[in-house]
């Protein structure tokens, strides 16, 4: 717990004087985006609450929204728990990622479109890639996804696809080789920015539509396995 808190403390200045517990879940949820916050891993109130410098019932307000959003779980007795998926819950994810991020980019409209996001991302994943930083990688991969939703310059829909990708990472946790599911997705991703660039909407869609089928059967085929063992264990 002490090294998933580490950094969690400098997220204090974000609360500024008028701290709420949307606020402290919004920084949570992003912990949970950024991986910090494994599936399983038990949310201690007094660390929690002594890192961010809140009171116990604002933690416990942000506990019930993220719960509410599916990404924790209240076990009576034992405490709140980051949320293990379900296959069903992956799939449903997928579901829905192909829905909204398919939708924003058929509707973009004229080109050009607003693309440096995108192209920071990719980026960001090529730095990663360099230094083997897998966990950088896949952390770059939901950047890449996050900054194509906004595309649509919804604020409605980032906060929708805000909980999917942290519930998205949930699911990323438990592939037991981060580089063989992340690395081939950094080219796919650039070559959808390339089609975006050239203005090819359709072929960006795609390219996005055909990217997101083989990530939901590969991150499923892991799921099942790995569901598998834990039975068998």
């Amino acid at each position: 717990m002490a090294e998933q808190l580490t950094g969690l403390a400098d997220d204090r200045a974000l609360l500024g004087r008028t701290s709420t517990a949307e606020r402290v879940s919004d920084i949570l949820r992003s912990r949970v985006a950024e991986g910090y916050f494994p599936p399983g891993t038990r949310l201690s109130e007094d660390a929690i609450g002594g890192a961010l410098g809140v009171s116990r019932n604002t933690l416990r307000e942000a506990f019930r929204l993220l719960t509410h959003e599916r990404l924790l779980v209240h076990e009576l007795n034992r405490g709140v728990f980051v949320r293990v998926l379900t296959v069903e819950d992956v799939q449903d994810i997928y579901r829905i990622r192909a829905l909204v991020e398919c939708a924003v980019v058929r509707g973009l409209g004229e080109p050009p479109y607003a693309l440096d996001g995108l192209a920071a991302a990719v980026t960001e994943g090529q730095v990663a890639t360099h230094e083997n930083d897998w966990k950088a990688l896949g952390t770059a991969n939901i950047h890449f996804h996050r900054e194509l939703v906004a595309l649509a310059g919804s604020e409605r829909t980032d906060e929708l696809m805000r909980s999917v990708f942290a519930e998205l990472r949930l699911a990323f946790h438990v592939v037991d080789h981060p580089r063989r599911l992340h690395e081939p997705y950094l080219a796919r991703n650039r070559q959808i920015l390339q089609a975006l660039q050239a203005g090819d909407r359709r072929e960006a869609e795609r390219l996005l539509s055909t990217y997101l089928a083989d990530s939901l059967e590969r991150v499923v085929e892991v799921y099942r396995r790995r569901v598998g063992e834990d039975t068998s264990s």
